[in-house]
C-alpha cells in the first residue's frame, strides 16, 4: 500500500482497537454496563474495518489482466465502502438497540463500580495514540487544506476512514464516560442507556459520511483541480500543440490516473511530427503529475492555427 494509503495509521488503529476491545469487554463482564458493551462492539467493528482496509490495499496491488485491463486499484474504494456498511451494521444498530433496552429496563452498576471509568480512561489514551498517528500521516498529504476539505477531496480512502473512525471513537468514549459516570453518581441506569444511544447516533453520522464519500470514489472521480491545471499546462506548453480542445481525467485507483485529451496540431505538420508531439506531451504530463499512468491523446487539426 502506498504512503497515501496510510498503512502505518491503519496498523496503529488496529492494534489500539484490539487492546481497547478486550478491556471494554472485560469491563462489561464485570459491570453489565450497556455503554461498555456498545463500546466493545464498536471497537471490534473498528478492528475488523482496519483489517478490511489492509486487505483492500493488498488486493489493489495486483497487476492488470485481460479481463481487468486497468488493474485493480479501485478495489481499495470497494473495501472502504464495505467499512462504512460494517460501521452501520455492527456499530450503530447494536448501540441503538442496547440504548433503548437499557432505558426501558434500567439497572444501576452495583459491582466493580469504577472499573468502567478506569477502562474508558485507558481506552481514551490508546485511541488518542491511534488518532495522533492518523493526523501525522494525513498532515503529510493535506497540504494546508482544512480537515473537511481533505476528507472531501482525498482520493486515497484509507486515511479519511481511519481519521473519522478514530474521531468517532474518541467522542464515543467521552459519551460513554458521561453515561457511566452519571449512572454511578445517581444510581439511575437510564443514563447508561442515554450514553449508549448517543454513541449510536454518532456512529450513524460517521457511517453516512463514509458511505457518501466512498460512493463518490466508486462512481469515479476526476483529478484534483491542481492536478488538472498542471496537466493542462503540460499540454498547452508543448511545442507543436496549438491548443487543448478538451480533456477528461479519471482515477483508476488512488495512485493511478487516466488522462484522455484531444489536442489541436497545425494542419501542415507531417505525421512524424505529430507522433513526436504526442510522445513529448505524454512525457510532460507524466513529469507534471506522476500518477498519470494511462494517457490517451487524440490529435486533431486546428483549423484556426
Amino acid at each position: 500500500m502506498s504512503a497515501g494509503g496510510g498503512a502505518r495509521a491503519i496498523i496503529a488503529a488496529l492494534l489500539a482497537n484490539l487492546g481497547i476491545a478486550l478491556t471494554k469487554l472485560l469491563a462489561f463482564l464485570l459491570t453489565a454496563s450497556s455503554s461498555m458493551l456498545a463500546e466493545a462492539i464498536h471497537s471490534v467493528a473498528d478492528a475488523a474495518n482496519q483489517v478490511l482496509l489492509l486487505v483492500g490495499g493488498k488486493r489493489a496491488e495486483r497487476g492488470a489482466t485481460e479481463k481487468h485491463p486497468f488493474g485493480y486499484g479501485r478495489e481499495r474504494y470497494i473495501y472502504a465502502f464495505v467499512v462504512s456498511v460494517v460501521v452501520f451494521s455492527f456499530g450503530e444498530l447494536f448501540a441503538l438497540y442496547e440504548g433503548v433496552e437499557k432505558i426501558l429496563h434500567p439497572h444501576p452498576i452495583t459491582e466493580w463500580r469504577w472499573v468502567p471509568v478506569v477502562v474508558l480512561v485507558v481506552a481514551i489514551g490508546l485511541e488518542t495514540f491511534s488518532f495522533r498517528t492518523a493526523i501525522q500521516e494525513a498532515n503529510q498529504l493535506r497540504a494546508g487544506a482544512s480537515w473537511i476539505g481533505y476528507i472531501r477531496r482525498a482520493r486515497a480512502p484509507e486515511l479519511p476512514v481511519v481519521l473519522l473512525e478514530d474521531f468517532a471513537a474518541l467522542v464515543g468514549l467521552v459519551l460513554a464516560v458521561l453515561g457511566v459516570g452519571l449512572t454511578l453518581l445517581t444510581g439511575d441506569g437510564r443514563w447508561d442507556g442515554i450514553g449508549t444511544l448517543a454513541i449510536g447516533a454518532l456512529l450513524v453520522a460517521v457511517a453516512v459520511v463514509l458511505a457518501v464519500e466512498t460512493k463518490s470514489l466508486l462512481i469515479g472521480e476526476s483529478a484534483t483541480s491542481d492536478q488538472v491545471a498542471r496537466i493542462e499546462a503540460a499540454i498547452t506548453g508543448a511545442d507543436g500543440v496549438c491548443r487543448l480542445i478538451h480533456m477528461r481525467t479519471l482515477h483508476l485507483g488512488p495512485d493511478e490516473l487516466l488522462v484522455a485529451a484531444k489536442i489541436g496540431v497545425p494542419d501542415q505538420d507531417p505525421a512524424s511530427r505529430v507522433v513526436a508531439t504526442i510522445d513529448a506531451v505524454e512525457a510532460r504530463i507524466r513529469a507534471a503529475v506522476p500518477i498519470a499512468r494511462v494517457i490517451y491523446l487524440e490529435p486533431d487539426i486546428d483549423r484556426g492555427a
